[in-house]
């Protein structure tokens, strides 16, 4: 690399510190930010191979940019297969080592892991805000989401038992072993984890794998980078052991391939698109590894006659403009009944608009940019091809001035479910309305999507509360909520949003081996 880490730090200060805000609190944070996180060692450009900063062996580099101004804020190794199999080199040794320590002695470095992710939660912060653009307060919200899970599976390390089976005759003993001394961990896992929570995601799949007793080879999304050698910094940090933890970027297909062919990579893990997890899921075959996929939704937002309208306006608002509608549990498709619609239309679109839009360091913003240019091109797409079949723009529907990626927060009513609006997941700040008269046509029309991740329902009938959420296609339903996901709860879809689950106890499972052990002649005396 051609480019010093301090003084990438120096770029970022001065950045910073003429960036404009309202507040002048703000602005002294964002001003100090560049010397807290260089004091803490937390700006890191280069990967973490073996307990090492490396750049990519051939010297390139891959550019980090500000989505809310189009800043370049860093350059970070452009890796590939070389660097990525000595990653999964030092996940291997080191994993004979970590895998033998006992769950008590895991459980305090990942403590000591999560204090240090809290002590630094404002710069963490602050660097998801300058990469991926969300709100500051979003950021901050993220953090200690992110950090929950690595608390949640220090504890949950402790908790993994075993069963015994009772037995098919009197001279046998049937056991199945989590833990004997050791856990039985799958071992080395490749975590591919996306830019929408670039700390989150990846705690989300780490923490269960360390708890195991597993190390990890992390790629973390081209756009979103610093945080996750942030999040590694602190790991190393809190004296886990070299090796335990890797970091690699850069070349997307090179590394995957890596990660994919190497018999010592025992299980991957990947949040993203549908169409990716599916090459994962193939490419995995070869060698047959274990494979967690969270993909794609697209999620129903169910809003019946009976429901609360201030409760409704304010989940639905929250379920689909988090994060500039970039998640996957996003309100996709908001289906309003017919007697509440006109009712639900108005309150919901002054709630939109009164939604902020900027830079995430302004104080009051509560919408920030896309990540890129192909993510408005395709929100614009979507949007044009509604129109075009009959949808009507209630909202929005165009560009912000503030320019770069900036979309208005849009609203579209007359959407059909043949719409792309309605078919795909739009990953973008647009709300789709459509109507429906009867709970049955609620439910076939939530359930016509081979997606399957979340959905949504709002209602005060207790009774159809149970009828609705056993009926809905989908692996997480919140009741009257738009923000449902916890660590202590089960994350994950079915059909083809995915594979396994991700945090709560159903989550660490998907790091272990079960091992049947069988003891005949025991009536020997």
């Amino acid at each position: 690399m051609t480019v010093v880490r301090v003084a990438f730090s120096n770029t970022l200060s001065s950045h910073l510190a003429a960036m404009h805000t309202p507040s002048r609190q703000i602005r002294m944070e964002t001003k100090s930010i560049a010397t807290r996180i260089q004091n803490s060692g937390l700006f890191r450009t280069q990967g973490l191979i073996g307990g090492k900063w490396v750049d990519a062996y051939d010297g390139k580099t891959i550019k980090v940019n500000n989505p809310a101004t189009g800043e370049i804020i860093a350059e970070v190794p452009y890796m590939g297969k070389r660097e990525t199999n000595d990653a999964i080199s030092s996940a291997y040794d080191a994993f004979n080592s970590w895998s033998k320590l006992t769950a008590a002695e895991r459980s305090k470095y990942l403590r000591e892991w999560y204090d240090l992710l809290m002590t630094h939660k404002e710069e963490l912060a602050q660097l998801i805000t300058l990469e991926q653009g969300k709100p500051l307060k979003d950021a901050m919200g993220e953090v200690t989401y992110g950090a929950d899970f690595i608390e949640f599976f220090s504890e949950e390390a402790k908790r993994v038992y075993g069963d015994v089976i009772p037995a098919t005759s009197s001279d046998r003993r049937l056991v199945v072993l989590k833990q004997v001394g050791m856990y039985y961990p799958v071992g080395v896992v490749g975590a591919i984890t996306p830019w929408n929570f670039p700390l989150a995601m990846i705690t989300r799949k780490v923490g269960p794998a360390l708890a195991c007793g597993c190390t990890v080879v992390i790629k973390p999304s081209e756009f979103t980078p610093l945080t996750a050698l942030a999040a590694a910094e602190l790991a190393l940090q809190a004296g886990i052991p070299q090796g335990v933890v890797n970091v690699v970027m850069g070349n997307a297909p090179d590394i995957g391939e890596a990660l994919l062919s190497s018999t010592q990579v025992r299980k991957i893990t990947f949040t993203g698109s549908t169409a990716v997890g599916k090459k994962l899921m193939a490419g995995a075959a070869g060698t047959v590894k274990k494979v967690s996929l969270e993909l794609g939704g697209n999620a129903p937002c169910l809003v019946f006659d009976d429901a609360d309208l201030d409760v409704a306006v304010k989940g639905t608002l929250a379920a689909k403009f988090r994060n500039s509608g970039q998640t996957c549990v996003c309100a996709n498709r908001i289906l309003v009944q017919e007697g509440i619609y006109e009712k639900f239309a108005d309150a919901f679109l002054k709630a939109v608009q009164n939604l902020q839009v900027g830079d995430g360091f302004t104080e009051g913003v509560v919408q920030g940019p896309l990540i890129n240019e192909a993510a408005v091109k395709k929100v614009e797409s979507f949007v044009q091809d509604a129109i075009s079949k009959g949808a009507k723009v209630l909202l929005g529907g165009k560009r912000h001035s503030l320019g770069l990626t900036f979309y208005e927060p849009t609203v579209v009513s007359d959407v059909k479910n043949e719409m792309l609006l309605a078919k795909e997941e739009v990953f973008g700040p647009v709300a789709p309305l459509l109507q429906f008269k009867t709970e049955e046509e609620a439910i076939r029309i939530a359930n016509d999507t081979n997606a399957g991740l979340a959905a949504y329902i709002f209602t005060n009938n207790v009774q159809r509360t149970w009828r609705v959420s056993e009926a809905l296609e989908y692996g997480l339903v919140g009741v009257n909520e738009g923000l449902i996901s916890t660590e202590v709860a089960p994350f994950g879809g079915v059909k083809q949003s995915g594979l396994g689950r991700e945090g709560s106890k159903y989550g660490i499972d998907e790091y272990l081996e079960l091992k049947y052990v069988c003891f005949g002649d025991m009536n020997r005396k």
